[in-house]
């Protein structure tokens, strides 16, 4: 379905879980970034929470608000992100992606990495959304190269998100009251790839496991850099790449956001 707009794409530094409720400076961001967005039609998030050996699409109608996590408080345990599904959608993604056997997933719902940002984003839950997942047993250059096989769905009004961290290193995060600064090796690793995002030079943060200490450090686990290079795999020539979110959390996650368009 044709749409008037062609929707940004986005990726997300999620960081911390309590971000869903509280009130801090990212999630300003956030719901900012909801009120000036044109209104997609749906929203394909994908999130570093669902990491299976698998590529699955969720299909349901009333896809369940999953807390997949634990040790926080009830307050979070009770957030409910009621937004309808898009089975039509799901089966358009599976449509794009037939060179990939995507399977149409009833059990998932949403994971953290999506509603604690869509709460903040669009807190009515009245815009459709679904969740790709991440085959954990293929490389990033396979994830990068079956993502831009989604990028007709900008122009049917389609929200592609990315939610993870560029850096997430939770060993040697601070867990502690007192606010820490961050680590070299992650600003190091921030600074390198926003110079190669403004750049447009993708190739080697595809490559990322390519580039040393900093991004040994910075994603020691793929799961939280991966929806990165889904968004990456958005981008259309000459469209300029921003940052509408930046800072870092407990020294060693970045709460960077990346939007394209």
């Amino acid at each position: 379905m044709p749409h008037a707009t062609r929707m940004p794409a986005i990726f997300f530094g999620h960081g911390n879980p309590m971000n869903a409720v509280q009130d801090n400076a990212y999630t300003r961001r956030w719901a900012a970034l909801g009120a000036a967005l044109p209104q997609p039609r749906a929203v394909l998030c994908i999130s570093a929470h669902w990491y299976v050996p698998a590529a699955a699409v969720t299909a349901n109608a009333q896809p369940r608000t999953i807390h997949d996590f634990g040790g926080f408080p009830r307050e979070l345990h009770e957030v409910q992100y009621p937004s309808p599904g898009a089975p039509d959608l799901a089966a358009r993604v599976a449509q794009l992606l037939a060179s990939v056997p995507v399977g149409l997933d009833q059990g998932w719902g949403l994971d953290h990495g999506t509603w604690s940002i869509l709460v903040h984003m669009y807190p009515n839950a009245n815009i459709p959304v679904i969740q790709l997942s991440i085959d954990e047993t293929k490389e990033a250059s396979w994830h990068y190269e079956v993502a831009r096989q989604l990028a007709p769905l900008r122009d049917e009004g389609v929200l592609i998100i990315g939610s993870g961290n560029l850096v997430h290193n939770l060993h040697t995060y601070s867990w502690g009251r007192h606010e820490a600064e961050p680590y070299d090796w992650a600003v190091r690793f921030e600074t390198m790839a926003r110079e190669l995002l403004l750049a447009g030079n993708f190739a080697p943060l595809v490559a990322y496991e390519t580039l040393g200490r900093d991004a040994t450090l910075s994603a020691p686990t793929p799961e939280h850099y991966l929806p990165l290079i889904y968004v990456l795999a958005q981008h259309h020539k000459h469209e300029p790449v921003s940052f509408p979110v930046e800072g870092f959390d407990g020294g060693s996650i970045s709460m960077l956001a990346v939007q394209l368009g």
